[in-house]
């Protein structure tokens, strides 16, 4: 760190830290050792940039929160789901893609991790998501959906 008004370079310690607009950015107060003078610095934290690739390949766009939550919430439209069950469940999946530390990420895998977490959350808004993910177009497949419902142990979502 260079002090701004005498220019000495690492002379400084830090007197106080706080996170600035919920943990974006890190406000730091610091004295330089020279001069003894006061000045602020502003940290921003680097995120990882997700990027989703979308069917076939044809197209990428960035990784969008409010179109996860939008899908979610749409699955469990008049379902006894409540909005923070939404908001742990996008945060869920949110955690797991970025953990994996790839750039990229196929559309078809967060589909994949929404029906997954919806399964656990709610049956009906699993089968609801199931039926426009996977594109079904007869009857036959959401039996399907159903029967493997009725042979898989239902987990708790806590």
């Amino acid at each position: 760190m260079k002090c701004p008004y005498c220019g000495a370079q690492d002379k400084d310690h830090v007197l106080d830290s706080r996170p600035v607009r919920e943990g974006a950015s890190i406000k730091r107060r610091r004295e330089c050792e020279e001069c003894a003078r006061r000045f602020t610095t502003f940290e921003e934290i680097e995120e990882l940039r997700l990027t989703v690739v979308k069917r076939q390949g044809r197209a990428r766009e960035p990784f969008d929160r409010t179109k996860l939550r939008r899908a979610i919430e749409i699955a469990c439209k008049k379902r006894p789901v409540s909005e923070e069950q939404i908001t742990e469940a996008v945060d869920e999946i949110e955690r797991l893609l970025y953990n994996r530390l790839d750039k990229e990420v196929d559309s078809s895998e967060i589909g994949e991790l929404v029906m997954e977490r919806l399964r656990t959350l709610d049956q009906v808004a699993y089968v609801r998501f199931a039926s426009v993910y996977r594109q079904f177009e007869d009857l036959q497949e959401f039996r399907k959906i159903i029967d493997a419902l009725r042979r898989t142990p239902r987990r708790s979502n806590k």
